[in-house]
């Protein structure tokens, strides 16, 4: 091959970088998620200080213990579902699937993808039959996370090919997905009382029932091309789990100054602690080519080898995260503001601060408008809208987020929710 020639790509090149590529997808896909609530979905989750009832199990506890927030009633069913990227619009999918890809349409894919890679993050989270009455409140929630990133250079490589003592890296990709059931407790109490102002605690103790979980503990690769050939050597370790058990604490405060605003902060996962027992294993592929060439690489050139192997119980936590919130309660319109952070990068958190605010107009009480838009914390900023049927004692709540925008082009993801039950 001679300097400056652009390599072809060859399947003996390909093959083992995509192994690695399918070897990190594989679980994580297997996950979905999402939020639960429809009604605080449409108000883009900013719910710190407006959550009532059950959703306050979820958002904060503490408002339980604010006579006004407390609500009996049984939640039959709740479904979200979110799954997103950090590169391609709907627009993108339709116009370039199943296209012959020009130079110019190449280009323009790769520069979608951001330096850090093509992140995929898919969060899921079902409720059935949850129930709160008065400063109670009971809830069963399955929840399911994962992110995967691809490093950028793998879309070179599969656009490109490799050209002349150039490399190729697959480091920087990582995986990592969680499925559990959590049984939760909440209660929530008064502290201080003066007038129509007071001050509320309140926790939720939730028992975890793992059912799966996958994580990349180590992911390093390359393929380089030189005068002599190509050269590659990558490593992939993951370990999994079918079956675990653990437990997780909230804890949460809520300020309620006056009839019409009321502020609170909530520690979600603030102590948590997942056992895995069953079915742990680790599984690995080791892969390695060196001087490579058109005339050997048919001759089983690349050595390969992969592994599974049991491994001893191990355990992880759950990402603890932090919510303040502001919100005007009262009124036809109700307005309201959060402000997220994560205490770590892992599937459903990230280090990075979030911003969210919404809307309820109800200019028909039965018939509720919701509006909301979120940006920061590592995820794509939306526009989320809902609304609802409310005819006493039933409700029911949807909501679905686009993109930046009120065009549904402009989503890179879908999210949808929906929620119904009984309100006495």
């Amino acid at each position: 091959m001679l300097p400056g020639q652009k390599a072809s790509m060859t399947i003996g090149m390909i093959l083992p970088v995509l192994a690695l590529v399918c070897l990190t997808m594989t679980t994580s896909q297997a996950l979905a998620g999402g939020n639960s609530s429809a009604r605080s979905v449409a108000m883009a989750n900013a719910f710190t200080a407006l959550a009532s009832g059950i959703d306050a199990a979820r958002y904060n506890p503490a408002n339980l213990g604010l006579a006004d927030y407390q609500r009996t009633g049984i939640e039959l069913v709740g479904v979200g579902a979110s799954i997103t990227n950090n590169a391609f619009t709907l627009k993108d999918y339709n116009k370039y699937t199943g296209a012959v890809l020009t130079n110019s349409d190449k280009d323009y894919i790769l520069s979608r993808i951001p330096d850090e890679g093509l992140k995929l993050s898919v969060d899921a989270e079902a409720t059935v039959l949850s129930a709160a009455r008065g400063n109670l409140a009971f809830t069963v929630t399955g929840v399911g996370v994962a992110d995967v990133n691809l490093s950028k250079d793998i879309f070179e490589l599969v656009f490109n090919g490799n050209t002349f003592a150039d490399t190729i890296n697959v480091t920087g990709s990582y995986s990592e997905a969680v499925s559990y059931v959590a049984v939760g407790f909440s209660y929530g109490r008064p502290v201080y009382n003066a007038g129509t102002r007071q001050l509320a605690v309140g926790a939720t103790f939730k028992y975890l029932r793992g059912i799966a979980m996958e994580e990349v503990t180590e992911l390093e690769g390359m393929a380089a091309t030189y005068a002599a050939g190509f050269q590659g050597e990558g490593r992939l370790v993951a370990r999994t789990a079918t079956g675990g058990s653990g437990y997780a604490v909230d804890l949460g405060a809520a300020l309620k100054f006056n009839d019409s605003y009321t502020a609170g902060i909530h520690f979600k996962n603030l102590l948590s602690h997942l056992g895995w027992s069953k079915g742990t294993e680790e599984h690995g592929y080791i892969f390695e080519f060196d001087t490579m060439t058109v005339d050997n690489m048919e001759d089983d050139y690349v050595v390969s080898d992969d592994y599974t192997k049991e491994i001893g119980n191990f355990s992880t936590r759950l990402p603890a995260v932090m919510t303040i919130g502001f919100a005007n309660t009262s009124g036809k319109l109700l307005w309201t503001v959060d402000w997220e952070q994560g205490f770590s990068s892992a599937p459903g958190a990230s280090t990075k601060p979030r911003l969210a605010a919404g809307v309820e107009w109800s200019p028909i009480k039965a018939f509720p408008l919701r509006a909301g838009y979120t940006i920061g914390g590592g995820r794509n900023s939306a526009l989320s809208l809902g609304s609802g049927i409310h005819l006493s004692p039933f409700y029911f709540d949807y909501a679905v987020v686009s993109g930046s925008s009120f065009s549904g082009s402009s989503s890179k993801g879908l999210n949808v929710a929906i929620s119904t039950g009984l309100l006495f």
